[in-house]
């Protein structure tokens, strides 16, 4: 399968470079864990950074982070995204997980990632060729689902980290 793409912009570049300096200065390569950094674009150009919280048990990836940041700081319309790892690993595509959540809430964005021709631009839906592609009223459903879960009393016997 053959997934289009595009040459990197200006903005693109720039994109990569605030990422790796996300990651340059906040890595934990000295301890051997996996660090990434992320930075993500709004429509209005300007950009939001996140870097991973790793451990043993999992943790949020940078991705996920940057999105974060952005929407806390009001960025509801994304453009791009970029995941670059520590030691000069240079950009890195997104893991599943992020893949879907890019999928559901930013259908639109286009994702920089390594290709056979260099680092490309990619739409995250032509990532997601077959996905099931989650609205936004379905999103938000699970969400007061979920709310509404943790808000009733617990059972005697359940056990929740809170």
């Amino acid at each position: 399968m053959i997934v289009p793409s595009r040459e990197l912009t200006p903005d693109d570049f720039e994109l990569i470079e605030f990422a790796r300096e996300i990651v340059d200065a906040n890595s934990d390569g000295d301890i051997g864990a996996h660090t990434m950094g992320a930075a993500v674009r709004g429509v209005d150009g300007k950009m939001y950074g996140g870097i991973n919280v790793y451990h043993f048990t999992g943790g949020p990836c940078a991705e996920l982070v940057a999105l974060g940041h952005a929407r806390a700081s009001g960025a509801r319309e994304l453009s791009t995204i970029v995941a670059v790892g520590d030691s000069g690993r240079g950009p890195v595509g997104p893991c599943g997980r992020d893949r879907q959540v890019l999928f559901d809430y930013h259908p639109g964005i286009r994702v920089l990632l390594p290709s056979p021709d260099g680092v490309r631009s990619v739409r995250i839906e032509d990532l997601m060729p077959l996905a099931v592609h989650a609205n936004r009223a379905q999103v938000l459903n699970r969400l007061r689902k979920n709310r509404q879960a943790r808000s009733e009393p617990l059972s005697p016997t359940a056990r929740v980290c809170r």
